[in-house]
């Protein structure tokens, strides 16, 4: 499974390769990283990226993840990916925003790894 991961926090992409080192070294996982929505529209525009899951935090400066996923939910309608927003906020008005744009789930930071990889199985 192709996953992109979106977060303008650098580390996580350490943080991520460590949990699921596992699962990448028998590739059952695959992980793209992203640092802006901007960036992960460029990896997106790619015909060749294969991506099935969208990790996006919400509160990114530039474009949004809540901008990213609107954009996501209009040009990929066909197979359209599964989007998970992250937020340091558990907020409910971060969390009803995410579900009318059309997200999928909705996880808080910090991550709960051992939760996200039977997201992964499902």
């Amino acid at each position: 499974m192709k996953i992109l991961v979106v977060d303008d926090e650098r580390d996580i992409q350490t943080l991520f390769e460590q949990r699921f080192r596992k699962e990448i070294r028998e590739k059952q996982l695959e992980f793209a990283f992203a640092f802006s929505g901007e960036e992960a529209l460029t990896y997106l525009a790619q015909p060749e990226h294969q991506t099935v899951l969208i990790l996006s935090d919400i509160n990114m400066p530039g474009m949004s993840g809540l901008e990213l996923l609107r954009h996501i939910k209009q040009k990929y309608l066909i197979p359209p990916p599964v989007v998970m927003m992250i937020t340091a906020y558990g907020d409910a008005e971060n969390f009803n925003k995410a579900k009318e744009l059309g997200a999928d789930d909705f996880l808080t930071k910090p991550v709960d790894f051992n939760y996200l990889r039977e997201k992964f199985k499902q």
